[in-house]
Order: C-alpha cells, then sequence, then structure tokens
C-alpha cells in the first residue's frame, strides 16, 4: 500500500498499526481490516472505473448519514482517490451478512425467525422519516432507467435491449416513496446475535421505491412459501405482486 494513502488514513484515524486483507472479499472491490491507535477500521478500494463511481457514490451516502446521526450504516471517516485506484474508509462493524447466518441456521425455524427479523429491519428502514439529505427532484426510477441505459450501452451488464425497452415501456404504478437500500439483498445486511444490525454496501440508498428493496430482499426465498410468508411476518408495510416482483428482480436488477 502506497505510502501517500496511509498518511491520509493516518491524518483520519490515527497511527496506522497494522492493514490486513479480509479472507471474505467483493466482487466490486478489495477490503481491508485497518488498526490504528484509535481503532479499527475497514478500507474498500476499487479501481475499475464503474465501481470507483459506486465506491464514491458510498462515501457521499454514509458522509450524509453521518451528519444524519442515522445509525444502521457505518460510519464515514474518509474518501481518498488516487490516480488509478479509490479508497473508502468506514468503521470496522462485527457480524457476518444474513447470507452466511442463513447458510449455518441449524433448524427451519431458525431460518424463519432470521428472514422475519430481516422483513422487520427493512420495514425499519422504509419507515425512517425522510433524509433531509436524500430530497431529491429527479424521479428515481426515471434515474435509474436512464443509468440501466448507460450501463446496457456501455457492456457488461445481464440485461439485453429487448428487456430494457420492455421495462421502460411498462413501468409500475407510482407509489409513496421512502428512504430505500438499493440493493437490499442478504447480502447487504450485517447479523449480530441472529439479529440485523446494519445496513452494508450502501451506494444506492436514497429516497426511492421500497419495492426494489422488497423484491431483492425476497429473490433467494421468493418460491419457498414458508420463508416467503416468515418475510412478511416481518414486513408488515407492502406485499408486492408478482408483476412488481419481475419487474425490479428480472428486469431492472439485471442491470445493475
Amino acid at each position: 500500500m502506497d505510502k501517500k494513502l496511509i498518511k491520509e488514513i493516518e491524518q483520519a484515524v490515527g497511527e496506522v498499526k497494522e492493514i490486513k486483507l479480509l479472507p471474505e472479499q467483493g466482487c466490486t472491490s478489495e477490503v481491508r481490516k485497518v488498526i490504528t491507535e484509535k481503532g479499527t477500521y475497514l478500507l474498500k478500494s476499487a479501481t475499475v472505473l464503474r465501481y470507483r463511481e459506486w465506491l464514491q457514490d458510498e462515501a457521499q451516502v454514509l458522509k450524509k448519514l453521518k451528519e444524519e446521526q442515522f445509525e444502521l450504516v457505518p460510519k464515514f471517516y474518509g474518501f481518498f482517490e488516487g490516480e488509478l485506484t479509490s479508497h473508502l474508509l468506514m468503521s470496522y462493524e462485527d457480524g457476518e451478512t444474513l447470507t452466511a447466518a442463513l447458510q449455518k441456521a441449524t433448524s427451519p425455524s431458525e431460518k424463519e425467525a432470521l428472514i422475519q427479523n430481516f422483513g422487520e429491519f427493512i420495514q425499519q428502514l422504509h419507515e425512517t422519516k425522510l433524509v433531509h439529505s436524500f430530497k431529491r427532484e429527479i424521479d428515481w426510477l426515471d434515474e435509474q432507467l436512464a443509468v440501466a441505459e448507460k450501463y446496457f450501452y456501455k457492456g457488461g451488464t445481464d440485461g439485453n435491449l429487448s428487456l430494457l425497452e420492455k421495462i421502460k415501456a411498462n413501468r409500475p404504478d407510482k407509489m409513496d416513496k421512502a428512504l430505500i437500500h438499493g440493493d437490499c439483498t442478504t447480502d447487504n445486511v450485517l447479523v449480530v446475535n441472529n439479529k440485523a444490525s446494519l445496513f452494508i454496501d450502501v451506494a444506492g440508498m436514497t429516497i426511492g421505491d421500497p419495492r426494489y428493496d422488497i423484491a431483492l430482499a425476497i429473490r433467494k426465498f421468493y418460491n419457498d412459501e414458508v420463508l416467503l410468508d416468515a418475510f412478511y411476518e416481518g414486513y408488515k408495510k407492502y406485499k408486492i405482486s408478482k408483476e412488481e416482483f419481475d419487474y425490479f428482480n428480472h428486469g431492472l436488477y439485471e442491470f445493475f
């Protein structure tokens, strides 16, 4: 790791004692544990242009939420850009992903309890008073469709032109906006003592359509009636239709 980056980290959080590359890595970034005289932090680093843009978005979100004293995400400590790499420094948080917790569950009832709590946690997010920093003039879905089109023409998406035209032409009815995660899969929630405690990878957190969060949250167990019922035991705010699920999960999400 270059000396300039270490100096920037030390200016933000104190003298660096140790930096360790973590064994669990995401698809878009390298993740390191940074131990300093003041505490323990997490450093995410990205090199691909699109992923650097996402990392910058995440930094801006975390910075806004820290100012709002929002507690359900890691705390922002700094964003550093080099010529070829971007770095986001945030608090290091204990826990495991909900995906990992579900894999370790030893009984169906334990899985159901985790999924029900997941639903409760998302509802807590969606019922958060609209954060002033995220007030938007552009409609969320308009913006997402524009980004989807950009990504399609740049390449690297699972969606095709036919699907893009379909989701542009067949938008769901409007509904009240909420504070959403924007990539609300079981990979992006940390669990501590079998309770969802933190949202991670929050580059897409904004005021938007809560049905997008619901669709991504239930995508892995949509055809499991027991787990789906458990989710809606926790999330009581709205139950999406099959058409809405398909639009957001099999449609819009294919471009991200």
